[in-house]
């Protein structure tokens, strides 16, 4: 509710419509994001529903629940100032190892990339189960083979990976200067290989970054293509 100090007049909340009320209830039920398709195919319309999805996420930009489009799909987060105030219960936590937290970091960066590329980033073999792990959190995915000979497989994120880094795209992962002006690596310390090297880690050190996380996901894409 607001007030008009001109005229002195209070402005409510404007109603929702029936169409708003049950695209929001149905983002609000479902147990994973939702694209706007799915979104269109429960409603029955596909009539104004992308100016429905943005009047609500304009209307819950203020709350203490978002309204957020990841990876093309729709989902209700808590704001993201307010997440230090939220406490998650697990049973059991489990550390990952330095190889696997390695192993993680250069297919995110490196992406579409197969185990002996990341075996030559990392300068050693790493045990099969180091994989596995990321396959089970669901963090990574087989993304295709590549066109060379053997036709190894390749790994890249998933968009669990995204939505458990609230991460909206790929173009939002902070560069290895970043993490270093935020405190959280030692840029002297971390080899830089992992974040990127050759004409990869040169453009993105360039502030190019967007370009070349739109040519990643085009990789991802066409590797996907590849018959096995």
């Amino acid at each position: 509710m607001e007030k008009d100090k001109n005229n002195n007049i209070i402005n409510f909340p404007k109603k929702k419509s029936k169409l708003e009320r049950e695209v929001e209830a149905i983002i609000f039920a479902a147990e994973e994001p939702l694209d706007t398709e799915t979104i269109e195919k429960r409603v029955g319309t596909r009539t104004n529903i992308k100016k429905v999805l943005e009047n609500l996420q304009k209307e819950y930009s203020g709350r203490g629940i978002n309204l957020v489009c990841v990876s093309n799909k729709w989902v209700f987060r808590t704001a993201i100032d307010l997440s230090k105030l939220m406490s998650l219960q697990k049973s059991q936590q489990k550390k990952l190892s330095k190889a696997t937290i390695e192993t993680l970091a250069i297919i995110v960066y490196h992406q579409p990339v197969t185990r002996s590329e990341i075996e030559e980033i990392r300068g050693v073999a790493f045990a099969s189960n180091t994989l596995e792990i990321l396959l089970e959190l669901d963090w990574v995915k087989p993304a295709g083979r590549k066109d060379v000979p053997g036709k190894p497989i390749q790994y890249a994120t998933t968009e669990n990976f995204l939505n458990h880094f609230n991460i909206k795209k790929l173009s939002d992962l902070p560069t290895i200067d970043e993490l270093s002006a935020a405190g959280l690596i030692e840029a002297g310390t971390v080899d830089s290989s992992i974040f990127g090297t050759g004409k990869f880690f040169k453009e993105q050190s360039e502030g190019k970054k967007d370009n070349i996380y739109s040519d990643v996901d085009e990789a991802i894409e066409q590797s996907s293509k590849i018959e096995e």
